[in-house]
């Protein structure tokens, strides 16, 4: 199976590219895997609600091109899934599309037409995390994911 992860926005901080690194690295046994970075759109220093929805649907536009098979978007409002539950998910796409597209917005979301188009919504927790280092989050899940799917000794 192929995963593609679409992320606005890149990675700076060396140790999250290092470990960016070692999860592709991980996962790379199980699937191919392709992280794809499309830039943020720039807001102006005082920007308005219609500003920040405005840069929302050009980023949903750049995304738009970019999604394949299976699409997850990553929402605060989707379903909490536990590992597990995410491992089966992940499976049962497989089943019917041979990519899965997971797709992190920016700080201020993703655009209703990205969410529309999603097979699942998924929230990992109703907390706030920093992009750059969610990006990592969901790489580990992606790789435990593979692990329980292939009944390797990980998950605990």
């Amino acid at each position: 199976m192929k995963i593609n992860v679409v992320c606005v926005g890149n990675l700076k901080e060396k140790y999250l590219l290092e470990c960016q690194k070692e999860y592709i690295k991980r996962i790379s046994r199980f699937h191919a895997i392709n992280i794809i970075e499309i830039g943020e759109e720039k807001l102006p220093k005082n920007y308005s609600p219609a500003d920040v929805s405005k840069c929302l649907v050009r980023e949903g536009k750049k995304i738009e091109g970019l999604l394949a098979g299976y699409v997850v978007v990553l929402d605060i409002l989707g379903k909490q899934l536990d590992s597990v539950e995410l491992s089966k998910q992940i499976e049962n796409a497989s089943l019917n599309f041979d990519t899965i597209t997971f797709v992190i917005g920016s700080s201020f979301g993703i655009s209703e037409d990205i969410k529309a188009r999603a097979n699942l919504r998924l929230s990992f927790s109703k907390m706030t995390f920093p992009h750059q280092l969610f990006r990592v989050m969901l790489l580990e899940q992606i790789y435990r994911s593979a692990t329980i799917s292939n009944n390797i000794l990980y998950h605990k």
